[in-house]
């Protein structure tokens, strides 16, 4: 073989060397760009899951807060309920006590 023979081979298997390295680089390069991305797509689902989280802590704060104001209305419900029946109680007696007062002085009780 003669120089420029060889000169041509070895450009050719120089050329082949670079491309093989070019394609190796290159899928090295998308295996980083997919690792990015599935990092990427973790971050983004860990930062929705964490903001669902906090809109559902927001919400249970509200609903306990809500829950409270209705256990105190109710208590202050059945506290005047509690004092309506104690008053119905006495006008009953008080009612019962007039009547009988009336009959003992000759009347009829209505």
């Amino acid at each position: 073989m003669d120089a420029a023979t060889l000169g041509a081979v070895g450009t050719i298997v120089v050329g082949l060397a670079a491309a093989g390295a070019a394609v190796i680089g290159h899928r090295g390069a998308n295996a980083a760009s997919q690792s990015g991305a599935v990092l990427g797509g973790y971050s983004t689902l860990v930062d929705n899951l964490q903001e669902e989280r906090n809109g559902l802590q927001v919400k249970l704060a509200e609903n306990e807060r809500l829950l409270a104001a209705a256990y105190a209305e109710l208590a202050s419900e059945r506290a005047d309920k509690a004092a309506l029946q104690g008053q119905i109680n006495t006008l009953t007696a008080e009612n019962d006590r007039l009547r009988q007062r009336i009959v003992e002085l000759g009347g009829q009780p209505t």
